[in-house]
């Protein structure tokens, strides 16, 4: 069983839980994933994405969520993250959106990095932290800059 963070209008797909604030037709949990604990137990999921929901998080939630991941993930279970890249065109379009990542950023919950002893969260390996080009929406004059970040991390022990 897999968990779709902020699943919001996304077609259902088999064998994932879908969870958002708003309720919706593809929604099997309304919880706002900012208030922790969620209503599941430890180590439910083999997965977890979260597609286009971590930059409309106020970012002194992020620990929180991250650690709350890291909880309901199995051991070695996957945490799949996609965003706008800080700075493009599909970050600043959104008047939701809070805050981006940026490649590094991921290193702060890893802990072969440096960047993981400022704040400690629950331990992530990093896998995969990536920016790609995204095309710009139709009508809108070449010359922004627009990408995405995949990121990837595996749950690791402490």
């Amino acid at each position: 069983m897999r968990l779709n963070l902020g699943c919001g209008q996304e077609p259902k797909r088999e064998g994932v839980i879908g969870l958002d604030k708003m309720a919706g037709p593809t929604v099997d949990v309304v919880h706002d994933c900012t208030i922790v604990p969620w209503p599941f137990p430890d180590e439910s999921f083999e997965g977890i994405i979260a597609w286009q929901l971590f930059e409309h998080l106020p970012p002194w939630t992020m620990l929180d969520v991250m650690n709350e991941c890291w909880r309901v993930l199995r051991t070695d279970g996957l945490l799949k993250i996609g965003m706008p890249a800080a700075g493009s065109f599909g970050f600043y379009q959104d008047p939701t959106h809070c805050h981006t990542w940026n490649e590094a950023t991921p290193r702060y919950f890893d802990p072969q990095y440096p960047h993981y002893k400022i704040y400690q969260p629950k331990p992530w390996t990093v896998l995969t932290s990536v920016t790609y080009p995204k095309a710009l929406p139709q009508g809108i004059a070449p010359g922004p800059y627009n990408a995405g970040l995949r990121i990837i991390l595996r749950k690791r022990m402490p």
